[in-house]
């Protein structure tokens, strides 16, 4: 019987309890908002709600699932504490150098954790012990800790993820190019497109469609973000002159009219897009879209809609796309994951309508 601790009860921390929990761990919880202790005992979330961090002291593995800059301040914390000798301790967080860094000159075993999965919900009442199925999890080890690396994976095989083992310097190169990047971008993007409204009213209602889907990864918690990037702060500047330097380069080519080297650079970009896996999770979790075209005819939404909750299909997220002008709408369903997804286009299909998976 091993003594597991997970402090943070958020959408994370709380999935993960929800995945792990085994009969042969004891699974412990904290969070410093009460709220969440309290639905994590209720719930059964966790087989107990510890008094604080201080609990860590009688645990043989502790995750952090906080934010990168909590997870420094209790990393600190932690040092001060008697911990367990074999205890190993463990985060979630979405960059790694600065939090492994840290922990290399702190007296415990920290082996540094990712991972990439995420959900529009949040908080303990969003615990979904599906959240990670399929998605990689990454861990970043510092130097020889492969027997703990081992005892980890053991932990975690129950949340059906794929484990990636990397050195923290490569895991935020790539997350900051593949995520952090394009959120910085994304954001950048609404900042123009709000400036363009105050101009141009009617801007915002044209907005819908594909700008929309581009810019979706804008609408992430502000916090976390803001967290992200400093805790990246070296890699996101590099990165942040290469797509400056990129962005000129085709200004250039627009500038002179260079037509040939303007069509190799969007030829460039869709051969390589194409060459994207699809709907394996990332480093942005992958969106479940089915897109349905809706006659101009009495019920038809509402067709759409029963069958799917009389198959017992949850949909997380409706809209009516409002740009068509022809007797189509576009009705837009988000699911939670693949299975629901092609689950839904083909109850969706028999009934007689036709609909296309976002690519």
């Amino acid at each position: 019987m091993k003594n597991i601790f997970v402090v943070g009860l958020g959408l994370i921390g709380a999935s993960l309890c929800r995945a792990i929990k085994q009969p042969n761990i004891k699974l412990y919880g904290w969070d410093f908002k009460a709220e969440s202790c309290e639905i994590a005992q209720q719930t059964g979330i966790v087989d107990e709600v510890a008094l604080g961090i201080e609990a860590a002291v009688e645990m043989d593995i502790i995750i952090l699932a906080v934010p990168v800059s909590v997870s420094l301040e209790y990393l600190e914390k932690l040092a001060q504490l008697p911990l367990k000798q074999n205890a190993i301790v463990t985060d979630v967080g979405s960059t790694k150098s600065a939090v492994v860094q840290l922990a290399e000159t702190l007296p415990f075993t920290f082996v540094g954790g990712h991972p990439m999965s995420g959900s529009h919900k949040s908080g303990v009442t969003a615990a979904n012990p599906n959240l990670f199925e399929k998605a990689y999890y990454i861990l970043t080890p510092s130097g020889d800790q492969q027997t703990e690396v081992d005892e980890l994976i053991e932990l975690l095989t129950p949340t059906r993820a794929k484990f990636v083992i990397l050195d923290p310097t490569s895991h935020d190169e790539i997350v900051g190019v593949l995520s952090h990047l394009p959120h910085i971008v994304a954001s950048g993007l609404m900042q123009m497109s709000d400036q363009l409204s105050a101009t141009y009213p009617r801007a915002k209602q044209l907005a819908a469609g594909g700008f929309r889907d581009i810019t979706r990864i804008a609408s992430s918690d502000p916090q976390m973000w803001t967290d992200i990037l400093l805790t990246n702060r070296r890699i996101l500047l590099d990165l942040m002159d290469k797509w400056q330097a990129e962005m000129s380069a085709v200004k250039q080519q627009l500038e002179q009219g260079d037509r040939a080297s303007i069509h190799q650079f969007f030829s460039q970009a869709k051969k390589n897009r194409d060459q994207l896996p699809r709907k394996d999770q990332g480093a942005i979790p992958a969106f479940y879209d089915l897109l349905v075209d809706i006659p101009d005819i009495a019920g038809a939404v509402a067709k759409v809609t029963t069958v799917l909750s009389q198959h017992h299909i949850s949909i997380i997220n409706l809209k009516i796309q409002e740009t068509r002008e022809d007797i189509f709408g576009v009705l837009e369903l988000s699911f939670k994951n693949k299975a629901d997804l092609l689950a839904g286009k083909a109850l969706v299909e028999a009934e007689k309508f036709h609909c296309r998976i976002r690519s």
